[in-house]
């Protein structure tokens, strides 16, 4: 699962996923700064960063980019979030209504789906988890 965020700036790997891409964690390079937002509350600090390929759409037609993920070891119940500079660097368009990203591919326009079931699933997994981790704070 991937969150497409609009209100960040940050490309966000969690590094259990870096861990399942069995990548070691020797690829990272030094993080610049902690961010906030991410955790209610608290700063993050990022393990490191990271430059991955990724690519949207089906063999016939497809948009390949390079983006920087910075990788952080905290839970959380996506893979990745990607954010404004993915959009950017793909020229991409999110349609939150309807749960689409389309862009622009070598035969036509790609367009990336969801189902609102599916999409209700990651909120409500997503919101427990974070009343979790609030709560850890909290509780101390």
């Amino acid at each position: 699962m991937v969150l497409m965020d609009e209100g960040s700036g940050l490309n966000i790997l969690y590094v259990d996923t870096l861990d399942a891409m069995c990548i070691p964690r020797l690829e990272l390079r030094l993080a610049g700064s902690p961010f906030h937002g991410v955790i209610s509350g608290a700063q993050a600090y990022p393990l490191g960063q990271i430059d991955l390929p990724i690519m949207f759409g089906k063999r016939a037609n497809f948009h390949s980019e390079v983006l920087t993920f910075e990788v952080v070891d905290f839970p959380g119940s996506y893979h990745a979030i990607l954010v404004r500079p993915c959009y950017a660097k793909f020229m991409a368009i999110p349609n939150y209504t309807y749960l689409k990203l389309k862009m622009s591919g070598p035969n036509g326009i790609i367009t990336i789906s969801s189902a609102f079931s599916h999409a209700f699933t990651c909120d409500h997994e997503h919101f427990e988890l974070t009343t979790t981790v609030v709560n850890s704070f909290e509780l101390p």
